[in-house]
C-alpha cells in the first residue's frame, strides 16, 4: 500500500494549488498562535479583579498595561487573515490574501512577544523584585527573538546565499 507523500513546491504543483496550499499552511499555524494568545489575553482580563492588584505598584501597572495591549494587538492581527479569508471567498484575492496574512502574522508575532516579555516582568516584579524582572523580561524577549525571527532569517539568508542546510 502505497503512503500519501507531502509535496513542497514540486514543479507539477500549479500556480493556483500552491497558493491554496500556502493559504491553507498559513491559516493552520495562525489557529495555533490565536489559541495560546488567547489564553494569555482571557488571564490578563481577569488580573484587576484579583485581590491583590491593588498593591501592585505603577511599574507592575505599566507593564499589565503593555501586556494587555500587546495580547489584544496580537489577537487582532491572528484573527484577521480568517476574518478576511470569510469576507474575501471566492473574489480572486486570494494571493493578496495570502501576502497580507503572512505580514499579520509576523506582526502577530512581534506582539505576543512584547505580551509575554511584559507579563513575565510583571509577575517577576511582583513575585520577586524589579531588576529580576527586567532580567527575566529579557530573557524571553531574546528567546523570542532569535527563535521566532532572527534564526528563520538566518536560515533565508543562507539559503540566498547557497549554503547548506546544517
Amino acid at each position: 500500500m502505497n503512503e500519501p507523500t507531502i509535496r513542497q513546491d514540486s514543479d507539477d504543483e500549479s500556480h493556483k494549488e500552491r497558493v491554496n496550499r500556502e493559504l491553507a499552511e498559513l491559516l493552520q499555524g495562525l489557529r495555533v498562535a490565536v489559541t495560546g494568545v488567547q489564553v494569555l489575553f482571557a488571564f490578563l482580563l481577569t488580573v484587576p479583579f484579583a485581590a491583590g492588584f491593588p498593591k501592585v505598584d505603577l511599574v507592575g501597572r505599566w507593564l499589565f498595561f503593555i501586556s494587555l495591549m500587546a495580547a489584544a494587538f496580537a489577537s487582532v492581527c491572528f484573527i484577521a487573515p480568517a476574518a478576511q479569508h470569510r469576507l474575501l471567498f471566492r473574489t480572486g484575492l486570494k494571493e493578496r490574501m495570502l501576502r497580507e496574512a503572512n505580514v499579520l502574522g509576523v506582526a502577530g508575532a512581534v506582539f505576543l512577544a512584547v505580551a509575554m516579555t511584559s507579563a513575565v516582568a510583571l509577575v517577576t516584579e511582583v513575585v520577586i523584585n524589579s531588576w529580576q524582572a527586567a532580567l527575566f523580561g529579557a530573557a524571553v524577549v531574546l528567546a523570542c527573538g532569535w527563535l521566532w525571527f532572527v534564526q528563520p532569517l538566518l536560515s533565508l539568508y543562507r539559503q540566498r546565499n547557497g549554503e547548506r542546510p546544517r
